[in-house]
């Protein structure tokens, strides 16, 4: 019985990707240097599933970046103002599509699915000159075969990739993308040439939009894609990979008929509705690549359950057509459990990542064979049955409030207009205020007093008087920027979840257990094993110190339910919007703390709540009413003068609008700049908005220094939809992963610009 793994993480087991990666960006080190660190830990992940007894090995999963802007590469597909001007595409031109550079912006960048992970969205219009720009497919399949191990190539399959892009700004909106495909058809076909004379055997294409509710043209485009290759793939083992959720029955019978196609990968931990498909009707001949170890998940898997599931499935496919696999990429998940020294015990016998999830997948593969550990197998059954029957992780008087929310809305009482007018008569703002998201840069040494005062090499008293300073100091600039609401830039927090999770209750954290959200930016999610409550207060002292500091309005800082939930590891053995609501209860606790201590304005951060809307549209209204309920519970208890924010990063957002209305904040912060401004469509078709805005003015996942008229133009294109009185004027993001050097001089052009739209206002009456 033979294993198959989707993908890996990248990053290393400490970030060495990371590390290696912003060494360069900084020029301390040199593209042979990186490549070095790239070379070393691909032959790392090679090397430890072909030990573990995997089969079927994925290579080309390893990106810079992501892997759809690798395939940007591979097809030539650079925007002209990267000044590309053919053969093979290198790190600079690679690297200013993904973060830009001094002089043009970087390439949009959105969420992949419904995780946290980014992707660089391709822009794409008739006039693209596609051609084979990147061979890193092939040197790679060849790098690992140097090594001794044979491996599947992976490919994002060339439908996805079409419908993942979008139209080019002047590109018509209604240019059709997939009329593209006799285009990079035969780019593709080039790849998959090379890749056989190479000697490969396999190629796995991963075609993840076929989980999506998709229009009968574009099921019809993979049927007239695969026709095309299917020549070029003839000698091939043909895997088409699919992942994140169950495959509609009209994609089933489309994939399942694709020409040239060997074998076919579904994801049956989120996609359990696949199993009465495959069931139902399974071609002859072909294999089943059954994803049954969870990709995206911390949890150890249930091996009695999913060797159940497997041996049900063996009776439809056949034995040897068979492969026990991950459910999608292990890129979702943590690296390896080896390096949590200091994790629970208990709680760590009841964890899998990455490199366990490759030994879980082989012990299954094993024991389908007849060759079952009967060692693992028993500590699996009893670390499954500790989690079962642990104290720990329930809590009857968090069940019972969050029980007694039915029946309610949890809505304030007063609507926004009146709540507004309320706010505006204590908070004096100008026309346009200024604000920024929550975090400034976190400079070296401040990281340095941080990990120090975890470490206990710092005493409490000497730490809070560097969080002291280090606020005084953002208080202090911002003062001098003249940004009308400030904010205290969290120094005392390494990230915006793992801080709230570390002071609630039923929440674990690793050391090591880090997760590439997109380029080096890694983030350590929070497990969530039990019952969550707040303790005690988490963010009263740092908040009120900060407003003793200035008579300026200073910004609490939370980060909402929803955000907590989607970007933790959440316990799978309840319902999400159970462990959401219990969330919410803690956090409304924080929001009437915060008050009480005189804070009249509290931003509550929603960043992730597009990201967990579910990739079926059957399914989005549920989840929309528990998330936004969520958020409501938050701060229904607040005086109508006290002003509630809420903050979203990088998503489409115009298909949820009406749902983010219904969050009835008084004011959000959004993503706008790098997404071409798409948010302001939704405004100009007609939508009402009559709470406060502040669409970003500009990207600050660039280290790219912005304009005062950039800006300013930017701020008029936002008035011509949008009322002045409800528009405020700030950055994309949080400014952690930024400089002073770029802070500084972007927020003071963002000023310069809200100070000269407002004299023009002015002078127009």
């Amino acid at each position: 019985m033979a294993s198959h793994i989707v993908g890996y993480p990248r990053m290393g087991p400490k970030r060495e990707l990371k590390f290696a990666l912003e060494s360069f960006w900084d020029g301390k080190s040199t593209a042979e240097d990186l490549q070095k660190v790239s070379a070393d830990l691909r032959s790392a992940i090679w090397k430890q599933m072909s030990e573990a007894g995997t089969k079927y090995i994925p290579s080309n999963t390893f990106a810079h970046y992501d892997q759809v802007l690798d395939t940007t590469a591979m097809l030539g597909a650079v925007p002209p103002r990267y000044g590309f001007t053919g053969g093979e595409i290198g790190l600079d031109v690679y690297f200013s599509m993904a973060r830009g550079n001094a002089s043009v912006p970087a390439m949009e960048m959105t969420k992949w699915f419904d995780t946290n992970y980014h992707y660089i969205v391709p822009e794409l219009g008739p006039e693209v000159n596609f051609s084979y720009a990147s061979h890193k497919a092939v040197n790679e399949y060849k790098e690992a075969k140097a090594l001794g191990v044979d491996t599947v190539p992976v490919l994002v399959g060339p439908v996805s990739y079409l419908l993942l892009s979008k139209a080019a700004k002047g590109v018509e909106k209604s240019f059709d993308l997939l009329s593209l495909l006799p285009k990079i058809l035969p780019v593709y076909k080039e790849v998959i040439t090379e890749l056989k004379a190479a000697g490969a055997t396999w190629i796995q294409l991963d075609e993840p939009v076929l989980v999506m509710d998709l229009e009968g043209h574009k099921l019809q485009a993979f049927t007239g894609a695969y026709a095309e290759l299917e020549s070029t793939l003839s000698g091939l083992n043909v895997l088409v990979e699919t992942y994140f959720a169950d495959i509609p029955a009209e994609a089933y019978k489309t994939l399942t008929s694709l020409k040239g196609v060997t074998a076919y990968g579904f994801d049956l931990v989120r996609g359990t509705k696949t199993l009465d498909l495959v069931k139902a009707g399974f071609p002859e001949g072909k294999y089943l690549f059954a994803g049954v170890v969870d990709g995206r998940n911390i949890w150890a898997n249930d091996f009695a359950a999913s060797l159940s599931t497997l041996e049900a499935l063996e009776g439809v496919v056949g034995k040897d057509k068979l492969v026990v696999s991950t459910s999608c990429s292990l890129l979702h998940t943590a690296v390896d459990l080896i390096n949590e020294t200091k994790l629970d015990d208990e709680i760590k016998s009841w964890m899998a990542f990455a490199a366990q999830k490759v030994v879980e997948v082989n012990a299954l593969a094993k024991a389908l064979a007849g060759h079952k550990d009967e060692a693992l197998f028993s500590a699996n059954a009893a670390a499954l049955a500790s989690r079962r029957s642990s104290p720990r992780v329930t809590n009857e008087g968090v069940q019972k409030a969050a029980a007694a929310l039915k029946g309610s809305d949890h809505r304030r009482a007063t609507n926004v207009s009146a709540r507004l007018d309320a706010q505006q008569k204590k908070l004096n703002l100008p026309i346009l205020p200024t604000t920024t998201i929550g975090s400034f840069p976190q400079t070296v040494e401040l990281r340095r007093v941080r990990r120090e005062y975890k470490a206990k090499k710092v005493s409490e008293e000497d730490y809070v008087k560097a969080m002291k300073e280090e606020i005084k100091k953002v208080v202090d600039l911002q003062e001098e920027l003249d940004i009308d609401v400030l904010v205290h830039g969290e120094p005392e927090r390494n990230d915006m979840v793992e801080y709230f999770g570390e002071q609630l209750s039923g929440f674990a954290f690793t050391a090591n257990g880090w997760v590439q959200s997109y380029g080096s930016r890694c983030v350590k999610p929070p497990v969530i094993y039990g019952d969550v409550s707040r303790p005690k207060a988490m963010t009263v002292f740092w908040s009120t110190m900060a407003q003793s500091m200035t008579s300026r309005p200073m910004k609490g800082m939370l980060t909402g339910p929803v955000t907590i939930l989607n970007w933790s590891f959440v316990r799978n053995d309840q319902p999400r919007h159970e462990t959401c609501y219990q969330i919410a209860l803690a956090i409304k606790d924080e929001v009437e703390d915060l008050e009480k201590g005189g804070i009249g304005v509290i931003q509550i951060d929603e960043a992730a709540l597009r990201e967990g809307l579910p990739l079926r549209k059957s399914e989005h209204a549920f989840y929309l009413d528990w998330a936004v309920h969520s958020f409501r519970i938050t701060n229904c208890g607040v005086q109508d003068t006290t002003q509630i924010h809420t903050h979203m990063c990088y998503s489409h957002f115009n298909d949820i609008i009406h749902s983010i209305i219904d969050m009835d904040a008084d004011v959000i912060t959004i993503e706008n700049s790098r997404s071409d401004e798409k948010l302001l469509s939704v405004f100009r078709e007609g939508v009402k908005y009559g709470a406060g805005i502040g669409p970003g003015v500009y990207d600050i996942h660039s280290p790219r220094i912005p304009s005062s008229e950039e800006i300013a133009d930017r701020v008029n294109k936002m008035l011509a939809v949008l009322e002045k009185n409800i528009l405020w004027v700030n950055p994309d993001c949080g400014l952690k992963t930024r400089k002073y050097t770029e802070v500084k001089p972007a927020l003071k052009n963002m000023v310069d610009a809200a100070k000269l739209i407002r004299s023009q206002l002015a002078s127009a009456k």
